[in-house]
């Protein structure tokens, strides 16, 4: 490990990381079965989360561990929102260059340079306010990602202050599709190949209504030119998957909405495929998002 970094709980303190205008910390995990040109996972916890308390419930570490992938988990202070929400609303927090989404620019630019992990295989998730965050990751830093997984979140700048993203977060209003597009296309110059985007909701989500989910499908949609309906639908572990692939074959865009399920990260614990613990939004339902998201990026077997 870098000296600069200090082991607390099952995650390590990176300690600097360049400017830091978001004011957030910032804890590693990285497996001992990583190798040089590994790939890096970054993960955004929900509103009154840890980063420790959702690596425990998602179960990235120990897939980590399986897989031989390195994570980054950027951590929202108090003193920036009391709830511990990334303020992916704010204006100063959702532009490029600027905020939170450039502390975590500058966090994933020292991980790659300590760990020798390779630029074209970095990746975001995250929950909830941390799901929205994603969002504007993938939106302001579309260079950066080649994949990410927004899961119960919202789509980028669907809201630019807390009574439109209370709203929104109840399913009213929003931008239009078209709108929605020019904004994706409006946070950078980049003109790709974009990023991947796998969306998660739970369909009786009553703090982010799952309306939110198909909107953030239809951010992307014609960004990666494949508008209209799915290309496929099948089941996975019992739930459906709506797959939308670009004209050559790839998976660009896939979609679950767990029904039954309300505001939370889907987990299965159990099994010998289990990953994660229950807890407060970590919720069991008998889907691992964290395995399949791993395996739609092709970090898993």
């Amino acid at each position: 490990m870098p000296p600069s970094s200090v082991s607390h709980d099952r995650l390590t303190d990176l300690k600097q990381f360049g400017t830091d205008p978001g004011s957030l910390h910032a804890d590693t995990y990285i497996s001992k079965n990583f190798t040089k040109n590994g790939p890096l996972v970054v993960v955004l916890h929900g509103s009154t989360q840890t980063a420790e308390g959702y690596d425990r419930g998602s179960g990235w570490s120990a897939l980590a561990d399986e897989c031989g992938i390195a994570l980054l988990y950027p951590g929202q202070r108090k003193t920036n929102n009391p709830i511990s929400s990334f303020n992916w609303f704010k204006s100063g927090d959702s532009r490029r260059g600027d905020g939170e989404p450039l502390s975590i620019r500058n966090m994933v630019e020292q991980v790659v340079d300590d760990h020798s992990i390779d630029p074209s295989r970095v990746y975001i998730t995250g929950m909830s306010s941390g799901g929205a965050m994603t969002s504007v990751m993938l939106a302001t830093y579309p260079e950066v990602f080649a994949g990410g997984a927004i899961i119960a979140g919202l789509p980028y700048r669907s809201a630019d202050n807390l009574i439109e993203a209370m709203v929104r977060m109840k399913g009213y209003g929003g931008p239009s599709d078209h709108r929605l597009d020019a904004l994706v296309r409006g946070a950078s110059t980049f003109d790709g190949p974009w990023p991947t985007i796998s969306v998660w909701h739970g369909s009786s989500d009553s703090i982010v209504d799952n309306a939110n989910a198909d909107s953030i499908v239809r951010q992307w949609q014609k960004i990666h030119e494949v508008e209209g309906p799915p290309t496929r639908v099948e089941e996975v572990d019992g739930f459906p998957r709506q797959v939308w692939c670009n004209t050559d074959g790839q998976e660009v865009i896939e979609e679950y909405i767990i029904k039954g399920m309300g505001h939370g990260t889907p987990i299965m614990a159990g099994g010998d495929e289990g990953l994660g613990k229950a807890d407060k939004y970590m919720l069991e339902v008998g889907i691992s998002s964290t395995r399949h998201i791993a395996h739609f990026w092709g970090l898993s077997e």
